[in-house]
């Protein structure tokens, strides 16, 4: 999973480029015919309306500024209140209109003019059918909130001039405001009906507890205080040290400890017992909604569940197989009870478990010119994640060259007893390279896109590519033992299973037993993981069908390619195809393929790479 930086209400993408006008369009323009004026015309347009939406997305939202490495913003927290929602509602419906009266067509000639025009409709029109609904109302949940997402914006946050710690401590002190803002938000979905379901935000309060200690150092606002950039004077330390102990003494502590009473003692005994998102007032058309802008594409409920359920026979039979090449002898399930209980399979050390993860990610980096023809240059680490998420799941955070930042996969430490070894290589791959980080990196690298495009997000797209990578693995040398090859495959049925049990809760009425013991039993994951996963998809409707349909229809675009190309198709090309336009609606991604493939049928021929192990 990667995740989103900060939680941004009402922000689906991640990013995207910026766009200069032609000088020969231009220069073209001005002696030829009106149609090439009308397009130098259009294309300075969308100069303008590019640089003024991502303009726009920063200033509305310092939080996510940050993390781009934008720092004009970085004293600052989102306005929650209900006349800046309205005004960005206002301004995104606006937006719409100004994209759509510009002609696609005129654009046919400057073909990055026309993908990006495609990109920044698709984000902005499926976040206006979606702002029909007062989703802002429920903006607290066991995966994301001011209680988790905090603390990665610390981790975010640049600390090498006593002006950053000032900035700072500007956040802290707004951070009371921002969470009435929030408090305010709920108590209107309380009473409107757009309340989470209880069973699933019941570990809400516990979590924010890891604001609360008594223990002032163990709160990570106080982080930064811990640890000053080397050259700060002593004098400067003491005196921004005990800034910080006054702002999370007096705004931080407090802010959280009230935003926790309130979910205690209303939030949650008013909350709903319902799960579905059908349930919700216009729930259907909801989730309608949410389908279509987490898969980018037109399937409805029942399609993608009847997906799910053939990818979930299909997988199963090689799970079965993999079974028994390990040489066990008994049933699927005592195979499963052997994998949850031998001792073999879990480390006991959480230092443990991160070194070999950092073996791993090494091995996985010495691959990737086998599989890529270029590669991005921003490095990243492997970290534990933040002890408050629980079982949440293991996620990638991304860096920015920018800020001097590298990314970094968040290992889940927290129970080492529900993370086996066997899972291990394929969450790297997923999480790390060749998934998140890999193509994230390479977005933000690439040249004459408008900003926007470098961080564009689409789930199916980016979390598709993600799951597609984790295929590539037995070609990079990874899953040769029996054992990792069933993680592999375990972690692949969570995807199949997402299909099912998304919609069989949103759509069509299963309870949570029922989701919880049909991904247990068909993943074979424990009990714990399980339950978080499906608290996870009951919170936000719709996030989980983006994987599994985003690979496949990388994968099918790669048979595609294949059979176009025979002898000529290049791996390593193919890949970077697939990456180098960042993240794109589904239906653009293969537009933009197939243009590819005409392109390589013109290119002389070459021998070609060989090619990764054949996918499953």
């Amino acid at each position: 999973m990667t995740r989103p930086r900060p939680s941004l209400p009402g922000l689906t993408a991640r990013w995207t480029w910026r766009l200069l006008p032609s000088l020969a369009v231009i220069a073209i323009a001005a002696v030829c015919s009106p149609v090439y004026a009308q397009r130098a015309e259009d294309a300075a347009r969308l100069t303008q309306l590019f640089d003024e939406y991502w303009n726009w997305v920063k200033r509305e939202f310092p939080e996510f500024a940050t993390y781009l490495g934008d720092d004009r913003y970085n004293d600052r927290l989102a306005d929650m209140s209900p006349e800046a929602i309205a005004r960005r509602k206002a301004y995104r419906r606006e937006l719409s209109a100004r994209l759509r009266a510009i002609d696609a067509g005129g654009l046919a000639g400057q073909d990055s003019d026309s993908v990006s025009l495609s990109v920044l409709r698709a984000q902005v029109e499926a976040q206006v059918r979606l702002n029909e609904f007062p989703t802002e109302r429920m903006p607290v949940s066991q995966t994301g909130g001011p209680h988790i997402d905090l603390a990665f914006l610390i981790k975010s946050t640049p600390f090498r001039t006593a002006a950053d710690y000032e900035n700072y401590l500007k956040r802290l002190h707004a951070l009371p405001i921002q969470l009435r803002q929030l408090e305010a938000l709920m108590q209107q979905g309380a009473t409107s009906g757009w309340v989470l379901p209880a069973i699933a935000i019941q570990r809400v309060p516990g979590q924010i507890d890891a604001w609360l200690s008594a223990d002032i150092t163990q709160i990570p606002a106080w982080r930064p205080f811990a640890e000053f950039p080397v050259g700060m004077s002593e004098a400067e330390r003491t005196r921004l040290a005990a800034a910080g102990r006054r702002a999370i003494t007096d705004d931080v502590v407090p802010a959280f400890r009230s935003l926790k009473a309130y979910v205690e003692t209303t939030y949650l005994p008013g909350a709903r017992k319902e799960l579905g998102a059908a349930t919700l007032p216009g729930g259907a058309a909801y989730y309608d909604a949410l389908i279509a802008q987490q898969t980018t594409t037109s399937l409805s409920a029942k399609e993608i569940h009847e997906i799910g359920l053939a990818e979930v026979a299909r997988i199963s039979k090689s799970m079965d197989t993999t079974m028994r090449r390990t040489g066990f002898k008994g049933t699927p399930e005592e195979f499963i009870a052997f994998l949850h209980d031998d001792p073999r399979f879990y480390y006991t050390r959480a230092e443990d478990m991160l070194a070999g993860y950092r073996d791993i990610a090494k091995r996985a980096d010495a691959e990737l010119p086998k599989l890529f023809a270029e590669l991005p240059r921003l490095p990243y680490g492997v970290r534990p994640m933040e002890a408050l998420e629980g079982n949440n799941a293991e996620h990638y955070t991304s860096g920015s060259a920018q800020a001097g930042r590298a990314g970094y996969f968040e290992a889940n430490t927290n129970d080492l007893r529900t993370r086996p070894k066997y899972n291990m290589e394929t969450v790297l791959l997923h999480e790390a390279v060749p998934g998140h980080h890999l193509q994230t990196a390479r977005a933000e690298e690439l040249k004459g896109l408008p900003e926007f495009r470098k961080y564009a997000f689409f789930v199916a797209y980016t979390e598709g590519w993600a799951l597609y990578a984790e295929s590539l693995g037995e070609g990079m040398g990874f899953y040769t033992d029996p054992y990792s090859m069933y993680g592999h495959l375990s972690w692949e049925m969570v995807r199949a299973c997402r299909l099912v049990i998304d919609t069989g809760i949103h759509a069509f009425g299963w309870d949570r037993r029922r989701a919880i013991v049909y991904l247990r039993d068909n993943a074979g994951i424990n009990e714990a993981f399980a339950t978080a996963e499906v608290d996870r998809y009951i919170v936000g409707p719709g996030q989980a069908l983006g994987y599994k349909l985003g690979e496949l229809k990388i994968k099918a675009l790669r048979a595609k390619a294949t059979a176009a190309l025979g002898e000529r198709f290049d791996l390593r090309r193919f890949h970077n195809a697939l990456i180098d336009d960042g993240a794109l609606p589904l239906p653009v991604l293969e537009h933009r393929i197939d243009a590819w493939i005409a392109a390589e049928r013109a290119r002389p021929h070459a021998a070609p790479t060989a090619l990764a192990a054949p996918l499953q």
